[in-house]
């Protein structure tokens, strides 16, 4: 049975290693924690859970490694994670995907007593992953239109600059965009320009957009990183101050743009406190704890175990300390993570 099981199937390596635990599972072959923290592909985003990994690491005397995919293909995140089972990693903290497919992977090192959780994104119910925690990207994107609405003063046609479709986030980001412009009277969304969270796509689509209707739009809303960052140095080479701007993340470029008057303002995400509290919870179902049925989770359109990260909107007034914001929520989240979320042995 072992031997034919997809996860294992291409790597020699896994099967032997495989072969020589035997029936006792993965998770028996090691006595600490090893856990790998593993994005869908390469994405600036996910450089906070390197630190993360390794500031957790430190804290709780586990072993914990950000391993990055080479391309945003299923299958290559696939092959990262079967390498890391054959290297001996015995927890995995993953950004799926596929918000579908990823199931089968999980699933798979579920029955190797291999915990699992996703990070920044959900899976489809039913999941094997043992949570999702990450950004509650509905509620982020629909207050950072409504701040973008705020300082147009609730009327004009606003542009929206979003991520990749394979991304499960992508969707719900642009539905929620729609339910606040649709909320405010005199308020119209013209654009949506979608699966452009790499340099060459948005670099691309973004300025022809600016150059073709770019007198035809007061505020641009961004829900993906990279989208943000090349609005945001858009916005400065045109020397446009006119159109409003509301981005996502911290990348520098925006940052600076906020300072300089180009960009109103950014919704903040927690990646490394998904990443440092990831590899907690992980360390801790290692330890014999389990989730608790009864705890207060949230619902989401995928599933009914999310944890929110937090966000935040920083405008100019903030920017300068805007670490501030997430760490405290990071640290409330903490504080009482264990109680609330875990059943664990005396």
């Amino acid at each position: 049975m072992l031997p034919n099981s997809p996860l294992f199937k291409r790597s020699a390596a896994a099967l032997a290693a495989a072969i020589v635990i035997g029936g006792a599972g993965f998770a028996q072959a090691a006595d600490d924690t090893r856990a790998a923290l593993v994005p869908g592909g390469p994405h600036p985003y996910f450089a906070a859970w390197a630190d993360a990994a390794k500031a957790a690491a430190e804290k709780f005397g586990v072993q914990a490694e950000y391993q990055v995919p080479p391309a945003w293909e299923l299958s290559q995140q696939n092959e990262m994670i079967e390498s890391l089972v054959a290297q001996g990693f015995n927890a995995f903290l993953v950004f799926p995907g596929d918000a579908s497919g990823t199931n089968a992977t999980l699933g798979e090192l579920k029955d190797f007593d291999i915990p699992s959780a996703v990070l920044a994104g959900c899976t489809e119910a039913p999941t094997p992953a043992l949570f999702c925690l990450g950004t509650d990207v509905y509620n982020s994107a629909y207050l950072g239109t409504k701040e973008l609405i705020s300082a147009l003063g609730g009327k004009g046609k606003i542009a929206h600059f979003t991520g990749f479709l394979v991304d499960p986030n992508t969707q719900l980001r642009i539905e929620a965009v729609q339910k606040a412009a649709d909320e405010a009277d005199g308020v119209e969304v013209i654009q949506v320009i979608a699966d452009i969270d790499a340099p060459e796509p948005a670099d691309e689509k973004i300025n022809a957009f600016l150059a073709a209707q770019g007198d035809n739009v007061d505020g641009i809303v961004t829900t993906a990183w990279v989208p943000a960052v090349v609005a945001a140095t858009s916005l400065r080479n045109l020397g446009d101050k006119r159109i409003k701007m509301v981005g996502i993340d911290h990348d520098e470029v925006v940052l600076q743009a906020i300072k300089d008057g180009f960009v109103h303002g950014t919704m903040l995400q927690n990646p490394y406190g998904q990443g440092f509290i990831g590899v907690y919870a992980m360390d801790l179902v290692r330890d014999g704890c389990t989730m608790k049925d009864d705890a207060p989770w949230q619902t989401t359109a995928q599933t009914d175990r999310f944890i929110d990260s937090g966000t935040a909107f920083v405008g100019a007034d903030a920017v300068d300390n805007y670490q501030e914001a997430m760490v405290k929520v990071t640290d409330e989240i903490m504080a009482d993570f264990k109680d609330k979320y875990m059943n664990c042995p005396n």
